[in-house]
This record gives C-alpha cells, structure tokens and sequence, in this order.
C-alpha cells in the first residue's frame, strides 16, 4: 500500500505539472454540459480539451458562460488555474 501511494503522489505531482504550463492560454474546449445559473445569475460549464475523453481525462470548468451555451460547441478557454486533475477558466 505504502509503494502504490508513493506512485500515485508521484503521478498526481507530473499530472499538475503538465496542467500548470496551460495555465494562460487559450485553448479550444469542446463544451460537455452546462449547468443552471446559481444565486447570483452565474453559468457554469463542463468541458474537455480536443486531446481528453470524456469520463476518462480532466475537466476544463468555466465560470460565467453566456446564456445559450450548448453541449457539443467549440469554444476557446482562456486557462486560469489548474489542480492536479483539471483546468479551470473563461470564455475567451
């Protein structure tokens, strides 16, 4: 158990590290699902790079999307953040 949560800390630290280097650019996202709007008007959505699966690769998540925005739209992501799993941005 020890062996395997080394190797998995170790994959988790070269999986942010490849994220971090996308962190300020834009990149084509195609966009998954759209959320409701929360308390304040907010949109969310859920969409994924050109390279990543669905269900199987990270996330890219938007914050403040426009009104309209529907699954299967290309769209480009200006990336803000990253984690050690996904990306996290705007439309822009």
């Amino acid at each position: 158990q020890e062996r395997y949560d080394r190797i998995m800390a170790a994959c988790a630290r070269i999986s942010a590290a490849k994220l971090e280097v996308k962190v300020g650019k834009v990149l084509p996202v195609i966009i998954d699902e759209v959320g409701e709007p929360d308390e304040d008007g907010d949109i969310g959505a859920t969409a994924r790079s050109q390279a990543d699966a669905p269900e199987i690769d990270g996330n890219v998540y938007l914050r403040e999307v426009p009104e309209g925005l529907q699954p299967g739209q290309i769209v480009n992501a200006l990336i803000e953040d990253a984690d050690e799993h996904d990306l996290f941005g705007v439309i822009g």
